[in-house]
C-alpha cells in the first residue's frame, strides 16, 4: 500500500482568457477528486490531493474541464503511469505535461492518451515515503496515557457527567466501555446533509496504510460533546435462545466487563510466546507480561473461563454508574498481577452475584445452580455441538488438563458462544505447557471456524436486535418508505411562469416578479421557484398536490390524485413482493399482522400530512470555520431559522468566525414536507449596507445555509451540519451545530431516524448472515465507482436505500453502519476486502478537502452522525483484533487456502486503511505504520509457532514424514543422552520458513521495502532456535554423553540452516555468527579422537604395505599404497573441517592449529617407522627407492594440504607448524638418502681400489704432446672402467625406480661417496694402518720411527702421483662429472662444479703439482689457529713493559717471552728477523730426574732450504721459570713478505742419549709483527699443533716427499706434541 501525493499547480492555455473557467479532475484506482474552478488562461490552483494506491500497474488520469452554462467541456487530459512516479518526502517543482484530446482504452481501463493539444498543465506527483514516530514522543504518550488511565480507574461518575468533560480515551476506554445499546454515550445522530461536493465524495479505494501502536493513539475530544443520550430500553428477552443460526455471531457481549478480565488473565507470555496480543491500559502493543508462571494448566484454564464475564446494561438515570462497573471489573497497575493470580473462588464470587441491572449474557458459562429460568427453556447448545464438547472435555480430562470437579457435561474449558474456543478477543492458547497437539488439528480448525465470524461479537454489539419496541417502529417506517418510495415518486411538471405580483421562491426565498424575475411553476401542485432551484425540491408532486387540493376543497381533483397514488402503491406491491416479504421476515412479523400493517401504512401515505403535526425545538449552539466578510478579516455572524413560514433570528456575535449562540427556538409544524432553513449571515451596519437594504430584501452578507427536511427528523439530535452554498457565486465554509428535538404527534418517544436506520441495517444484516447465510456473509457483486455503496443483494439494498432516501440518512452514515456490522464478521471469507474498500472510501469522504469548505478533516469527522468516539473506538477495537488474528495468521489464514490468503492480504489492507484514517481523518501526528504492525504480528505468530513445534516436535515430524516411531514422552523432547530432537526441529523450522517464503511473502507484499515475511520468519526462527541450541549444547558440554560424530552431524545441519536462510538477512550481514562457538569444544573433541584414529590407521596401512613388500601402487606412481592410505585418511578428516565452512576466523584458526598437530604427529610417526627399518631394506634392489619415494610423496602431499588449508592465509601458528614439519621430513629424506648412499661404500671402495691399481701401473711423462694426450684419454678410460661398470647398473635402476627429487638426492650421495673415496684412496695417502694423521704424528715422535714411516711409504707405490697420473685423474673426474649430469637428467653442472667434495679432490690434486715452498707458504697463510685457536699472545712495545697477568686461554702449559725485531734492507728488500728469547714462565712439567728446559725457535716459511732455519737456547737445570736472554738472527730473503712466515717456539726437556721431551708449543705469525716492526711477545704454550682440512692435506702430500729434507723437517715439526710426563 502506497500513498500518492498530487499537487495541481497551474496551467497554460492557448486562447482568450475570458473563455476559460477551468477545474481539474484526478482519477486513480476508482477514486476521483476535483479542484476548485479558476478563471483565466493561466489558472493557478495549488491544491493537494492524496490517494491510497494498492496497484502500481495502473495510472493517474488528469482531466481539465471548462465550466459552461449548461454543461462542462473537456480541455484535455493526460495519463501518468504510476510506475514512473518518484518517491520522496518533499514537494518538488513539478513537471509540465502536454494535455491531449483523446484517451486510449485497454479493456475497461485507460492505458494512455493521444492527439496533443496546445495546452499544458504543471503537476507535482510523488509517492510519500513511510515515517516513524520519534521514540521520545512514543514514551511521552505512553506515560500520559498511563496517567489518564489511573485517573479513570479511581474516579466514579455517571455517563451524563462523563460526556462533557471526558479526557483523552485510554486503552481501556477505547476498547472496553460499551453499554447495552452498543456504543454508550458515544452514540451520536448528526447531520443528514453534507457540504461535500459530489465530485469529492467518489473516493473508492480498497486499501490504505497502518501499524500496531507502540502506544494507544487517541483521537481529540469530540467537538460534538453534547450528543443526545438515548434512553436505555431493557428488552424482556435479553438472554439469547439457542438456535442453529447461532453459528456465526448472535451473542450479545458487553466488552467493558469482558475485556479487562481477559487482559489480566490472558496466558502469560514471554519472548518465546509473544503472540498473545494482550492490550494493557497503557499500551496497545502485543503484551509481553509474564504473569503467574507458577500456575498449572488447570488453574489457568479456570481463570480463563471466569475471565469471560457477562455484559451489563446501564439505565440512563444511573442505577448502576458507569464508573462503578468499571471499578468493579477492571484492575490497573499493581493490582493487575494480583488479580490475574486470584483463586477461582474469588472470581466466582464476582460473576455469580451480579447487581440487579446486570443481566448475564449467553456467553457466560453458568453452572446448574446459576442458571436462569429463561435458560431452562432451551439448551444453549445444539445437540451435535453438545456431543462434541462432551467428547473434547473427556479427552482433556484423560490428558489431565482440567480437573473433573463438576458436571462432565459442563464445558469447563470451552466458553459458550460462537467464539467459545478462545478465551477472549485478545487471547490465544498458552502453548508452553500444553500437551502435544497437531499443528493444525481438528480442534484448532473448529476454533478457527468458530472465530471466523464471531470473534468480535463483543466489539460490534448489535443491541437493536433485541429492542422489540424499536424494531416494531422501524418495521412500520420501513414499510412506509418502501410502499411509496421517493425514488419512484412523481416529478414536478414545471413550466416557465411570470409572477404578476411580488412572489418568493419556495426554495431560496428569492424574488419572483415579472419578466425580469421569471421562475418555474409546477402545473400539478403549484409550487413556485427559480429555475436554478427546481432540482433542490424533492417532495413528491402527487402528494403535495393532494395535500393542497384537500386544503382548498377541490375534492374531485383530490380523489383523482389519491387514486393515482393508490394505483402506484398497488403496482409497487405487485411488482416487488419480495421486498415486503424480506421486511416481514427480518422483523419476524406474522402474515396477518403484516397485512394489517400494510393497510395502515398505505392509508398514512394517502393521508399525507393532513393528520401530521409536530413540535420542533431547535437550539442554535455554535458554528466554526465561517468565511471572513469584513475588511478586518472577520465577520459579525447571526443565524436565521425558518420552519414553514415562521422565521426566527439569533443575536449577533461581533468579530468572531467561531461564534457561540446557545439560543433555543420553538416551532410548530403541520406539514411533513416542510423544510427547516438555517442560514448564517454577516451583519453589516455601514452606509453601503443601508442603501443595499433599501434596494434588496437581503442586505447582509450570506455566510452559508443548511436545509433540513422535517420528514428526516425524529427524537432528539445533536448534530453538526456543513454550511452549503445558495448559488454558485456564494463563498461558503464552516459548519453549524444544532440541537433539535422533535415531538411528532403519536410518536413522542421514537428514536431518531439515524438510530432507526441502524436498527434496520443491523437486523437486515443479521437476517441475511446469521439466519439465511448460516453465519456467512454474502458479498454482493457490484461494479463501478459506487460499488462500495452496495451492501446487500438487490432486494435488501433497495430497502436500505429507500429508507435512507426517505428519512435523510447520508450515504456515509450507511457506509459506517455497514462497516460496524461487518466488523463482527471480519473473519468471514471476503469480508476484509469489503471492509478495506469501505474504510478507504470513508477516509476519502472526510480527508479530501473541497472548495466549498475549509473545515479540517478531523472537524468534519467530528460532525459525523455516526459518532466520532463510537467509530474511533470501533476502529481501535478492530485494529486490536486484526493484530490478534494476524498474530496467529498461520491458523487463521492457512497457506493451503487461496481464498484465506486473499483475506489475509485484505486484512493487511484494512489495517493500512485504519492507519490512514488515524493520520488523515483524526489528524494524529505520528500513527504507527501498518508495516510495523504486520511485522510485529508476524513475529508474534512465529514466536508461538516455534514454541509449538518445539513442544510437539516428535509428533509433528512423525506425521509429516509418516513415521511410526513411538517414543516415551520424556524422550520426545531435547535430551542430554542423544541429539535426535534437533535435526527434527530444524526440519520443521525449514518447513515453516519455506511456507512463509513461498506462500505468505507473496500475499503480504504491500510493504516490499519494509516487510518480507520469509526473511522475518527466518530471522525470528533462527533467533529462537539459536537461544535453545546454545543452552542445550552448554548442557551437553558438561556431560558429553553423545558421540562426537553426532555433534559434528548436528553442526552441519545448523550450518546449512544458517547459510541457506539467515546469512543474507540484513540483521546478520557483516556479523560473525555465533553458532561455531557453540560447537567448538565438540569439534576439538572430534579432532582429538580423529588423531588417534589416524595414527591407528597409519600403523595398519604400514603393516599392509610391509606385507605386500612396499609395491608401487601403479605403473606411473613410484610410491607404495601406505602413503595414499595415510593421506586419504587425513584429507577425509580435513574435508570434514573444510565443509564446516566456519565463518569465525578465530575458531577456524584453532581448528587448523589442532589439525596441523595431527598431521605432524601422523607424518612424523610414519617417518620414524621408515627411518628405523630403512637400513634393513638397503640391501633390497628397489625397496629403498620406493621408501624414499614415500617420504618425498609425504612432502608433496603435505604441500598440497597446506595450500588446501589456506596457504598464505592460514593461521600463522598452524602454518609455522606445517613448515617446520616440512623441514623435518626433508631432513629425514636427507638422512635416508645418506644411509642409502653409504650402503654402497664397500662396493665403491672395491671399485676405487681397482682404479688405484690400474692407475699405479701407468707410466710415462706428463708433458702435453698429442701422443701423450691420447694416451692419457685411453688410460683414463681404463682406470674408470671398474667404477663405470658399477654405476651403469645401479644408476639405470635408480632412474627407473626413483622419483626425480629422490633420484637427485641419491645421485648426490653417490657423488659424495665416489669423490670422498677417490680422494681418500687415490689422491691422498691410503693410511690403512691407522686413520687420519695419527700415523704421521706417531711415527714422527721419535727419530727412530721415521724409518718406519719411510718404509711404509715405500711399500705403497701410489704415494706420490706422477704428473701423468694427475692428468689421468683430472680427465677421469670430467668423465665422472658428465656421467652424473646425464645430459640434464641427473645433477646440475653448477652443483657438480661447486660440490665441496669435488673441490676438495681437485685441490688435493692441485697440491700434488705444487712445490714444497708453495705448500708451506699456503700452510702458513691458511693455518691461523694452530695453538690455542690463535689467541693468547700478548704484545707490548718492549720487554721491559710487563703485560697483564694471564693469557686468557684455557689450560696453558707455560709461557715464553720473546722480543722480535723485523728489518727490511732498503736496497735489496731482504728481510731479517731478530728473535730474543727472554724467558719461560710457569712451566708445567713433572719429572723424577733432572729437569733441564731449553727453547727451540724455528722459522717456518718458503725459500728456507739454503738458510739457517732453527736455533736452540742453552738448557737451565731444575728451573721452571728459566731466564735465557739469548738472541738469534733469521734471514728471509726478498722473495716473499713477512706474512708468509711464522715462528714456531717449542720448549723441551733435554735428555741425554735419548730424544728430548716436548713440554709445549707456540706459533707466532710474522704478519702480526710486520705492522709493528718490533715488539715483545708473551706466548702461551699449547700441547700440540691444530690444523684444518687444508693443513692436513698439505701435511699428507709433504709426507710423501721423502727425498725433500725441508718437507720432511716440516712434517716432523708440525707433528710434534707434548710428551707424556713421568708418573702420568
Amino acid at each position: 500500500m502506497s500513498l500518492l501525493c498530487v499537487r495541481v499547480k497551474r496551467a497554460k492555455f492557448q486562447g482568450s482568457p475570458d473563455k476559460f473557467n477551468t477545474y481539474v479532475t484526478l482519477k486513480v484506482q476508482n477514486v476521483k477528486s476535483t479542484t476548485v474552478a479558476v478563471r483565466g488562461d493561466q489558472p493557478s490552483w495549488e491544491q493537494d490531493f492524496m490517494f491510497e494506491i494498492s496497484r502500481l500497474d495502473l495510472g493517474l488520469s488528469v482531466e481539465v474541464w471548462n465550466k459552461g452554462l449548461i454543461w462542462d467541456t473537456m480541455v484535455g487530459t493526460v495519463w501518468i503511469a504510476l510506475k514512473t512516479i518518484r518517491q520522496s518526502d518533499e514537494e518538488g517543482p513539478g513537471e509540465w505535461s502536454t494535455l491531449e484530446a483523446e484517451t486510449l482504452m485497454k479493456g475497461d481501463e485507460i492505458c494512455g492518451t493521444k492527439n496533443p493539444t496546445p495546452h499544458q498543465i504543471l503537476l507535482d506527483t510523488r509517492f510519500e515515503l513511510p515515517f516513524d514516530i520519534p521514540e521520545e514522543e512514543a514514551r511521552y504518550w505512553t506515560y500520559k496515557l498511563e496517567q489518564i488511565n489511573a485517573l479513570g480507574a479511581d474516579n466514579e461518575y455517571s455517563i451524563q457527567e462523563e460526556s462533557p468533560r471526558k479526557p483523552l480515551p485510554t486503552a481501556a476506554a477505547q476498547c472496553c466501555h460499551w453499554t447495552y445499546l452498543g456504543w454508550g454515550e458515544q452514540q451520536t445522530f448528526e447531520d443528514p446533509d453534507s457540504a461535500i461536493d459530489d465530485r469529492d465524495s467518489d473516493y473508492r479505494s480498497e486499501t490504505s496504510n497502518s501499524i500496531p501502536p507502540p502506544y494507544h493513539t487517541t483521537s481529540q475530544p469530540n467537538a460534538s460533546a453534547h450528543q443526545f443520550p438515548v434512553p436505555v430500553l431493557l428488552p424482556q428477552q435479553l438472554l439469547l435462545q439457542g438456535s442453529p443460526r447461532d453459528s456465526c455471531n448472535d451473542s450479545v457481549q458487553s466488552y467493558d466487563l469482558d475485556y479487562p478480565e481477559r487482559r489480566a488473565l490472558s496466558p502469560a507470555s514471554s519472548s518465546r510466546y509473544g503472540s498473545s496480543c494482550n492490550v494493557s491500559p497503557g499500551s496497545s502493543q502485543l503484551s509481553e507480561l509474564d504473569q503467574c508462571h507458577e500456575q498449572d494448566d488447570d488453574r489457568r484454564e479456570r481463570d480463563s473461563i471466569h475471565s469471560c464475564h457477562s455484559s451489563g446494561s446501564f439505565s440512563r438515570d444511573g442505577q448502576v454508574g458507569f464508573g462503578e462497573q468499571e471499578k468493579g471489573f477492571e484492575v490497573t497497575g499493581e493490582e493487575e498481577t494480583g488479580r490475574a493470580c486470584e483463586p477461582k473462588e474469588m472470581k466466582e464470587d464476582v460473576t455469580t452475584h451480579p447487581p440487579p441491572d446486570l443481566l448475564l449474557h449467553r456467553d457466560h458459562v453458568l453452572g446448574p445452580q446459576e442458571s436462569f429460568p429463561e435458560e431452562n427453556a432451551s439448551s444453549p447448545f445444539t445437540q451435535a455441538r453438545a456431543h462434541w464438547i462432551r467428547a473434547v472435555t473427556k479427552v482433556r480430562l484423560q490428558l489431565q488438563e482440567i480437573p473433573n470437579d463438576g458436571d462432565p457435561c459442563l464445558p469447563q474449558w470451552l466458553p459458550e458462544g460462537p467464539a467459545g474456543g478462545l478465551y477472549g478477543i485478545d487471547s490465544m492458547p498458552d502453548l508452553r505447557r500444553k500437551k502435544p497437539l497437531p499443528l493444525v488439528s481438528l480442534l484448532s480448525q473448529s476454533l478457527v471456524q468458530s472465530r471466523k465470524a464471531g470473534i468480535t461479537s463483543a466489539m460490534a454489539t448489535r443491541t437493536s436486535l433485541k429492542d422489540e419496541e424499536l424494531k416494531s417502529h422501524v418495521y412500520k417506517k420501513t414499510l412506509q418508505a418502501l410502499i411509496y418510495p421517493i425514488s419512484c415518486t412523481t416529478p414536478h411538471n414545471f413550466e416557465v411562469w411570470s409572477a404578476t405580483t411580488p412572489t418568493y421562491c419556495y426554495e431560496c426565498e428569492g424574488l419572483l416578479w415579472g419578466i425580469a424575475r421569471q421562475g418555474m411553476r409546477c402545473s400539478e401542485c403549484g409550487v413556485k421557484c427559480h429555475e436554478k432551484c427546481q432540482d433542490l425540491l424533492n417532495a413528491d408532486c402527487l402528494q403535495r398536490a393532494a395535500e393542497k387540493s384537500s386544503k382548498h376543497g377541490a375534492e374531485d381533483r383530490t380523489q383523482n390524485i389519491i387514486m393515482a397514488m393508490k394505483d402506484r402503491m398497488k403496482i409497487r406491491e405487485r411488482n416487488k413482493p419480495e421486498i415486503f416479504e424480506v421486511i416481514r421476515d427480518v422483523f419476524t412479523v406474522s402474515k396477518v399482522a403484516h397485512v394489517q400493517q400494510m393497510k395502515t401504512v398505505k392509508q398514512s401515505v394517502l393521508d399525507g400530512t393532513s393528520k401530521w403535526s409536530a413540535k420542533i425545538t431547535i437550539t442554535v449552539v455554535c458554528a466554526q470555520g465561517l468565511q471572513a466578510k469584513d475588511k478586518t478579516g472577520s465577520s459579525d455572524p447571526y443565524v436565521t431559522v425558518q420552519v414553514g413560514k415562521t422565521k426566527k433570528r439569533t443575536k449577533t456575535i461581533f468579530g468572531n468566525l467561531n461564534p457561540v449562540w446557545e439560543e433555543k427556538f420553538h416551532f410548530e409544524c403541520h406539514n411533513s414536507s416542510d423544510r427547516i432553513k438555517v442560514r448564517v449571515w454577516d451583519e453589516d451596519d455601514d452606509i453601503k449596507s443601508r442603501v443595499k437594504q433599501r434596494l434588496k430584501r437581503e442586505s447582509d452578507d450570506f455566510l452559508g445555509q443548511t436545509i433540513i427536511e422535517v420528514r428526516t427528523l425524529s427524537g432528539e439530535m445533536d448534530v453538526w451540519y456543513n454550511l452549503e452554498k445558495r448559488t454558485d457565486k456564494s463563498a461558503v465554509s464552516g459548519a453549524i451545530r444544532l440541537q433539535i428535538s422533535v415531538e411528532i404527534k403519536g410518536e413522542e418517544k421514537v428514536a431518531p431516524y439515524h438510530v432507526q436506520y441502524t436498527c434496520l441495517h443491523e437486523n437486515l444484516f443479521h437476517y441475511l448472515t446469521d439466519i439465511q447465510g448460516s453465519g456467512g456473509v454474502r458479498i454482493p457483486e457490484a461494479r463501478g465507482d459506487d460499488a462500495w455503496k452496495v451492501y446487500f443483494d438487490e432486494t435488501a439494498q433497495e430497502i436500505v436505500d429507500e429508507f435512507a432516501m426517505r428519512y435523510g440518512i447520508e450515504s456515509i452514515y450507511q457506509a459506517m453502519t455497514h462497516f460496524a456490522c461487518l466488523s463482527s464478521k471480519y473473519m468471514c471469507p471476503g469480508v476484509p476486502a469489503v471492509m478495506s474498500t469501505l474504510l478507504a472510501n470513508i477516509n476519502a469522504y472526510y480527508a479530501h478537502t473541497t472548495a466549498s469548505t475549509n473545515v479540517s478533516a478531523s472537524d468534519r469527522f467530528a460532525a459525523s452522525n455516526f459518532g466520532k468516539e463510537r467509530f474511533v473506538k470501533l476502529l481501535d477495537q478492530l485494529h486490536n483484533s486484526l493484530r490478534i488474528d494476524l498474530s496467529t495468521y498461520r491458523n487463521n489464514f492457512p497457506a493451503g487456502s487461496p481464498e484465506r490468503l486473499q483475506d489475509l492480504k485484505s486484512t493487511v489492507d484494512l489495517l493500512t486503511s485504519i492507519t490512514f484514517f488515524r493520520m488523515k481523518v483524526q489528524e494524529l501526528q505520528s500513527p504507527p505504520r501498518a508495516s510495523q504492525v504486520v511485522k510485529d504480528c508476524v513475529k508474534a505468530c512465529l514466536n508461538s509457532t516455534y514454541e509449538y513445534i518445539f513442544n510437539n516436535c516428535h509428533d509433528l515430524y512423525s506425521r509429516q514424514y509418516q513415521l511410526k516411531q513411538e517414543l516415551p514422552p520424556e524422550e520426545q523432547g531435547p535430551s542430554i543422552r542423544n541429539l535426535d530432537f534437533w535435526p527434527k526441529l530444524i526440519t520443521l523450522i525449514v518447513s515453516i520458513i519455506e511456507e512463509d517464503k513461498n506462500s505468505y511473502t507473496l500475499v503480504l507484499n504491500q510493504f516490499p521495502q519494509e516487510l518480507n515475511v520469509g526473511k522475518v520468519s527466518a530471522e525470528v526462527m533462527w533467533q529462537l532456535f539459536a537461544q535453545d541450541m546454545k543452552y542445550a549444547l552448554e548442557e551437553h558440554e558438561e556431560d558429553r554423553l553423545c558421540k562426537s560424530a553426532d555433534y559434528m552431524n548436528l553442526h552441519f545441519k545448523v550450518k546449512w540452516l544458517y547459510n541457506e536462510y539467515v546469512q543474507d538477512l540484513l540483521a546478520f550481514q557483516g556479523q560473525v555468527p555465533e553458532y561455531p562457538a557453540w560447537f567448538e569444544q565438540f569439534v576439538l573433541q572430534w579432532l582429538d579422537e580423529n588423531e588417534d584414529v589416524s595414527l591407528e590407521f597409519l600403523r595398519g596401512a604400514l603393516e599392509r604395505d610391509k606385507k605386500d613388500g612396499f609395491q608401487q601402487t601403479s605403473e606411473h606412481a613410484l610410491f607404495s599404497c601406505s602413503v595414499v592410505d595415510v593421506f586419504t585418511q587425513l584429507n577425509q578428516s580435513f574435508e570434514i573441517i573444510r565443509k564446516l565452512e566456519c565463518p569465525d576466523p578465530n575458531i577456524l584458526a584453532r581448528y587448523m592449529r589442532r589439525f596441523a598437530k595431527t598431521i605432524g604427529k601422523v607424518l612424523m610417526q610414519y617417518a620414524d617407522i621408515l627411518s628405523k627399518n630403512f637400513p634393513a631394506y638397503c640391501t633390497k634392489e628397489k625397496m629403498p627407492c620406493i621408501l624414499m619415494n614415500n617420504m618425498q610423496q609425504l612432502r608433496v602431499q603435505l604441500e598440497k594440504m597446506f595450500e588446501a588449508m589456506g596457504g598464505k592465509e592460514l593461521d600463522p601458528e598452524a602454518a609455522d607448524s606445517l613448515k617446520e614439519l616440512q623441514v623435518k621430513l626433508n631432513t629425514v629424506l636427507d638422512e635416508l638418502s645418506m644411509v642409502f648412499g653409504n650402503s654402497f661404500q664397500v662396493r665403491i671402495d672395491d671399485c676405487i681400489r681397482q682404479m688405484a691399481d690400474i692407475l699405479g701401473q701407468v707410466r710415462g711423462p706428463g708433458n702435453a704432446s698429442p701422443n701423450t694426450r691420447a694416451s692419457v684419454a685411453q688410460d683414463a678410460d681404463s682406470v674408470l672402467r671398474p667404477l663405470m661398470d658399477f654405476l651403469d647398473g645401479n644408476l639405470t635402476l635408480f632412474a627407473t625406480v626413483c622419483e626425480k627429487t629422490v633420484l637427485k638426492r641419491v645421485l648426490k650421495e653417490l657423488w659424495r661417496v665416489v669423490m670422498n673415496t677417490m680422494e681418500r684412496r687415490i689422491v691422498l695417502p691410503p693410511l690403512t694402518d691407522q686413520t687420519g694423521t695419527q700415523l704421521i704424528f706417531t711415527a714422527a715422535k721419535e727419530l727412530s720411527h721415521l724409518s718406519k714411516l719411510k718404509d711404509h711409504m715405500v711399500r705403497e707405490e701410489t704415494r706420490n702421483l706422477t704428473p701423468k697420473q694427475c692428468a689421468i685423474l683430472d680427465l677421469s673426474l670430467d668423465t665422472i662429472k658428465q656421467y652424473f649430469h646425464a645430459g640434464g637428467n641427473g645433477l646440475k653442472k653448477t652443483f657438480l662444479e661447486k660440490s665441496p667434495d669435488l673441490q676438495s679432490l681437485r685441490y688435493a690434486l692441485s697440491l700434488y703439482t705444487q712445490t714444497t715452498d708453495t705448500l708451506i707458504k699456503t700452510f702458513v697463510r691458511s693455518q691461523t689457529t694452530q695453538v690455542h685457536d690463535g689467541t693468547g699472545i700478548r704484545f707490548t712495545a718492549n720487554e721491559d713493559i710487563q703485560p697483564e697477568k694471564g693469557s686468557g686461554v684455557d689450560d696453558p702449559v707455560g709461557e715464553v717471552s720473546i722480543q722480535v725485531d723485523l728489518f727490511t734492507h732498503p736496497g735489496t728488500g731482504e728481510h731479517k728477523v731478530t728473535v730474543k728469547v727472554v724467558a719461560a714462565n710457569d712451566l708445567k712439567w713433572q719429572t723424577a730426574g733432572m729437569f733441564r728446559p731449553f727453547v727451540e725457535v724455528t722459522m717456518v716459511g718458503p725459500h728456507q732450504s739454503d738458510k739457517k732455519r732453527k736455533f736452540t737456547t742453552k738448557s737451565k737445570s731444575n728451573n721452571w721459570a728459566p731466564k735465557y736472554n739469548e738472541t738469534f738472527h733469521f734471514l728471509l730473503g726478498n722473495e716473499e713478505g713477512p706474512e708468509a712466515y711464522e715462528l714456531q717456539i717449542c720448549v723441551k726437556d733435554y735428555c741425554f742419549a735419548r730424544e728430548d721431551r716436548v713440554l709445549g708449543l707456540a706459533v707466532m705469525p710474522l704478519r702480526d709483527v710486520a705492522a709493528k716492526g718490533s715488539c715483545a711477545c708473551w706466548c702461551p704454550l699449547g700441547r700440540k699443533i691444530h690444523m684444518d682440512e687444508t693443513g692436513m692435506t698439505i701435511l699428507r702430500i709433504l709426507s710423501q716427499r721423502s727425498n725433500d729434507e725441508v718437507a720432511r723437517e716440516f712434517v716432523k715439526l708440525k707433528s710434534e706434541s707434548r710428551s707424556l710426563e713421568e708418573g702420568s
